[in-house]
């Protein structure tokens, strides 16, 4: 029998599970969190008591859709949470189990990766003191934890994610200082058409916005973050609104600009990689029904590329649906069209989500030499600069290799971005050029002393 795996349990993973059910597969589901969900429909531990509504506001809804549908089928899945995956060779994957710090091996014959997104983050001074968070972590705190990074908290940066998080924190009781958007409403304005393809989703933002000004919360757009201030932990924020620099006081702040996708599976796995202009990153390649440059390899959701939870559903279940075909079953050619036609039209939204919260490219030039760029490293934006000035570094392998950065804790994922910006900025050369860092296990931190568990079969 076919060992059919699927790497996350967010709207893709849960989805494509579903999918495969249904036409008589038992896959195993590694899941990193305690329960199903992913980051979009994270669900709180058992005992928590605040109803669906207050945690995910509009997309309550869909959130309950999701987990209902992993609670219909958990008797018919191998699910496995608390499974993080920190490596992967040609049909095997080394897998942590959380809960005792041991790893084993899961094979595979066909392997669906929907391994989701993280913070796409452009750091600046001060982003190191306590009480500054991630959008994304913000997020963790409110769903998963039942609190607020904060009394008096700030979000600043840029994309969809900026106002949801807002709007949820405000929702949920928090005080939100304000919101600080470095798009400008010209780009919202311009980005208009492309928005309008999906009406329904341009109405639920234009819901948080309206929601969040009469409510009371600022909302500035068109800025620069220039800095947190405090010594021991946050007091406030300063950033220019285009004529001058102005203060805020806060004890918080969740700032990030939109999302990068979680690659570095594919990257292990020896998917090819091409560079997406749109999102301006280097993602693995895949054709519209998710199969990847490597045989029974699937892709699915934001692990591929950026497109949202409605999108990572039809993802997951089209991935599934491939992986069907390949193993010589009949499945419903019409809802294989429906469901690529969805993807397609998706595209244009997504190129439209990008014109209206556009990625700072100036970020790179406005960077002080002192800022810092790896934490784990502590490594400056000066030194970045000074090694590209000293050697001739143009490409992020090399200036890893030079400099360290990346050779951290989160192997890059935090300070990837920021450092390709600062690469392509100081070398002259455009961003598609410098590259990306290569993938390294382990993937993610695991526990210096981990032990071998038994062989897992799937």
């Amino acid at each position: 029998m076919t060992r059919t795996v699927i790497v996350g349990a967010g709207p893709a993973g849960i989805r494509a599970a579903q999918t495969l059910v249904e036409h008589g597969l038992r896959p195993v589901l590694l899941d990193e969190a305690a329960r199903a969900g992913g980051q979009i429909y994270r669900r709180p531990p058992a005992n928590f008591e605040r109803p669906a509504e207050a945690l995910y506001g509009t997309e309550a809804g869909r959130a309950k859709a999701v987990h209902a549908a992993i609670d219909g089928i958990a008797d018919r899945i191998d699910y496995r949470p608390g499974s993080l995956v920190w490596n992967a060779q040609a049909g095997s994957l080394d897998v942590l189990d959380t809960a005792t710090s041991t790893s084993r091996a899961v094979p595979y014959d066909r392997l669906i990766v929907a391994t989701g997104a993280t913070d796409r983050v452009l750091p600046v001074p001060g982003w190191t003191l306590p009480g500054t968070y991630s959008l994304g972590g913000s997020q963790v705190a409110l769903k998963f934890q039942g609190c607020t990074i904060g009394r008096q908290v700030v979000f600043m940066g840029s994309g969809p994610l900026l106002y949801l998080v807002a709007y949820q924190y405000a929702k949920a009781g928090a005080q939100v200082v304000a919101v600080l958007d470095t798009a400008t409403l010209a780009d919202q304005a311009a980005a208009s058409p492309r928005l309008l393809t999906k009406p329904a989703t341009l109405a639920k933002g234009l819901y948080y916005l309206g929601w969040l000004r009469t409510h009371g919360v600022a909302l500035h757009r068109g800025v620069r973050p220039v800095r947190v201030l405090g010594s021991d932990r946050v007091t406030g924020v300063v950033f220019h609104d285009g004529q001058s620099e102005r203060t805020l006081s806060c004890d918080a702040v969740g700032f990030g600009h939109a999302l990068r996708s979680e690659t570095q599976l594919a990257d292990l796995l020896g998917c090819r990689f091409a560079f997406s202009p749109v999102q301006r990153a280097h993602l693995p390649e895949r054709d519209a029904a998710g199969r990847s440059s490597v045989e029974g390899v699937y892709l699915a959701g934001d692990g591929a590329g950026i497109q949202g939870a409605d999108a990572a559903e039809w993802a997951g279940e089209r991935a599934a649906l491939a992986l069907l075909q390949d193993e010589g079953m009949t499945v419903d050619p019409g809802r294989v069209s429906l469901l690529e036609n969805r993807l397609s039209r998706i595209g244009v939204f997504r190129r439209g989500l990008e014109r209206a919260f556009p990625f700072p490219e100036d970020w790179a030039a406005q960077a002080p030499d002192e800022l810092v760029v790896c934490r784990c490293e502590n490594i400056t934006a000066g030194e970045l600069r000074a090694t590209v000035r000293d050697t001739g570094a143009d490409e992020m392998n090399r200036l890893k290799a030079l400099s360290r950065i990346g050779m951290g804790r989160c192997q890059g994922r935090m300070c990837g971005v920021a450092a390709a910006e600062l690469l392509a900025h100081a070398a002259g050369v455009p961003i598609a050029q410098v590259g990306r860092l290569r993938g390294q296990a382990p993937i993610k931190p695991i526990p210096l002393g981990l032990s071998a568990g038994p062989e897992a079969a799937a």
